[in-house]
């Protein structure tokens, strides 16, 4: 095997794939990788191609030509589908009965958690086997730094991504695309590019060129509400930002604009944490009898998730998703999320957020826990922006806000909202 020329691999022989052609010299692929900076990138982003789909696929091949969605059942949503479905429009966090008008012939399966969370385990020690700089962001993504590591895996970080994509292909059998940059904001932008099974590059050279006709939504934490904002200043794409001063973002849109005008200019100094802070926050609680009604579940939903939401707030965090975890009376586990439009802190939004989710589960099953976490979590100043479609989100803000400074003065007690105030039956340990 030859060594493959600074700035050029083939990704299957890893060997040089010669200066030009569609297909590798070496060995005929056509998955080749030419970049003037691809030996001087060392920053990743790799996530598994419709993770929960392809596992179902690969343990039954049956189902590889098929369009396959993974979800709740006709009242519930998406939570993932196969590349073949996505053909039909079908998309993640999709109501299932729109799915399935969509794509009427989809084989639909309720999800496996438990399968999952183990296949993930072992992407992750795959990835850990690479570079001990890993920082998983879900069961299923994690950036990995693989600055210094030429000399123990005797090439380029961009040739040890190639090997170890092929390692999780071969051992596993599922894909996975990745993306390499100089930062983790362009290495997982990067990533999204060339799906399924892929592998794209952004340098400094092209970043901003690059980034100046994408929309603003493309940056992490630009929410419904704050694009809506930005356009109502005129701003959609990129470029627009990349010629606004920091400071005049900084005025105008706050703390987030030092993050606008950072990540417009591809500038992000975040390094890869392997121990960084906890992916969600939690609170649950186990009753001393098991509970069916909605009504009782209801009551105990809604301080829990005034729990998880002082938990963030304490932390300076915002959560992007709500997860409900519900223990039946038969110690099964469910649990099932909802992407929030933008990420918050207050409780109000957890609550509106997992009480459909409740609702939908609460179907005379009994019960013995109930716990309510944010994940997803981001900075907290990206927390309840304006939102234009919902006028009220603002006054709700702000008695919350009022009803923390209150507590903080006289204690948790000292004010409630009207549906925590009964005290629920059947409540047990925290």
């Amino acid at each position: 095997m030859t060594t493959a020329a600074p700035n050029r691999l083939c990704r299957d022989c890893l060997d040089d794939p010669g200066p030009a052609g569609n297909r590798c010299a070496a060995c005929g692929s056509p998955r080749l990788l030419r970049h003037p900076e691809l030996d001087r990138l060392s920053m990743a982003h790799l996530d598994c191609d419709a993770f929960y789909a392809a596992i179902e696929k690969r343990d039954n091949p049956a189902l590889r030509d098929e369009p396959v969605i993974v979800g709740g059942g006709k009242r519930g949503v998406v939570s993932t589908c196969c590349y073949v479905a996505r053909l039909y429009g079908v998309r993640s966090a999709m109501p299932m009965f729109k799915a399935l008008e969509l794509c009427p012939k989809a084989v639909v399966i309720p999800p496996d958690m438990a399968k999952y969370a183990q296949v993930g385990d072992e992407v992750r020690e795959l990835m850990l086997e690479t570079t001990p700089l890993v920082e998983p962001l879900s069961i299923d993504e994690a950036f990995l730094d693989l600055a210094g590591t030429e000399a123990l895996h005797h090439g380029s970080p961009a040739r040890t991504l190639a090997r170890l994509a092929a390692r999780i292909e071969e051992r596993l059998s599922i894909t996975v695309s990745i993306g390499l940059s100089y930062n983790k904001f362009l290495a997982k932008v990067a990533s999204d590019l060339d799906k399924p099974r892929g592998f794209a590059i952004i340098g400094r050279a092209e970043a901003m060129g690059f980034l100046a006709g994408k929309p603003v939504g493309l940056i992490w934490g630009v929410g419904k509400a704050l694009q809506q904002q930005l356009a109502k200043d005129g701003i959609t794409h990129i470029g627009q930002l990349q010629t606004r001063e920091e400071n005049d973002l900084l005025l105008r849109y706050g703390s987030i604009g030092r993050r606008l005008a950072r990540f417009a200019r591809g500038q992000d100094d975040r390094s890869v944490d392997p121990d960084g802070p906890a992916k969600s926050i939690s609170a649950e609680t186990t009753f001393n009898e098991d509970i069916a009604d909605f009504g009782q579940l209801d009551r105990i939903l809604w301080p829990l998730c005034e729990k998880v939401s002082r938990r963030l707030k304490q932390a300076e965090l915002a959560g992007g998703t709500v997860t409900l975890k519900l223990k039946t009376d038969e110690f099964q586990i469910l649990t099932r999320n909802r992407k929030l439009a933008d990420p918050t802190q207050l409780a109000e939004a957890i609550y509106r957020a997992a009480k459909p989710l409740l609702q939908r589960e609460a179907d005379g099953r009994h019960f013995r826990l109930i716990g309510v976490g944010s994940g997803d979590l981001m900075d907290a100043a990206l927390a309840d922006p304006p939102d234009l479609a919902d006028p009220d989100a603002a006054r709700r803000k702000t008695v919350e806000q009022t009803m923390d400074k209150l507590r903080d003065k006289l204690g948790r007690t000292a004010i409630r909202k009207g549906r925590g105030w009964v005290p629920p039956k059947g409540g047990g340990k925290t």
